[in-house]
């Protein structure tokens, strides 16, 4: 089973535990033998759920939306990037140098690509910006790669 992740990134702590807890209930059964996680790995969900899918035995594929995408990233979620990104089996690029809304829907495209679902830490509301997590979740729509939304009941993004 390949598995993609998109989400809201900056969620407040209360809404980190307990996306955290949904993410650990959807894949707590999944069998770890050729269970992979694709995954950008940037701050939040993205690095969570690679996380997640390491203990349990499985293994991460990264996409790399462009060649500037770590750069981009908060300083404190580096480490942890660096660390991800060397656990991977593949990784992906885009082929991209700037790190901006059209790279990173570039990358979400590819993922897309790759997986069996996609797996979307979503509010449900419209994308703030091109490329957002509503963007991602229409093009696998589009594409038909099925999506499961995972967003605490009564949540609110910042």
């Amino acid at each position: 089973m390949r598995m993609g992740i998109t989400g809201h990134r900056g969620l407040s702590t209360k809404t980190e535990r307990q996306v955290r807890a949904l993410l650990a209930e959807v894949i707590r059964d999944q069998d770890p033998n050729g269970l992979v996680a694709v995954s950008c790995i940037a701050d939040g969900p993205d690095a969570w759920f690679a996380e997640m899918i390491l203990q349990l035995g499985g293994s991460l594929e990264v996409v790399v939306p462009a060649q500037e995408y770590r750069s981009g990233l908060p300083e404190n979620h580096h480490a942890t990037y660096d660390a991800l990104l060397r656990e991977a089996v593949e990784t992906h690029s885009t082929g991209l140098v700037e790190s901006d809304s059209n790279a990173h829907m570039a990358g979400s495209e590819i993922l897309v690509g790759l997986v069996d679902v996609l797996l979307a830490v979503w509010d449900g509301q419209p994308a703030r910006g091109y490329g957002g997590t509503a963007d991602v979740v229409a093009y696998a729509h589009e594409t038909g790669v099925p999506v499961r939304v995972i967003w605490p009941a009564g949540a609110t993004r910042d």
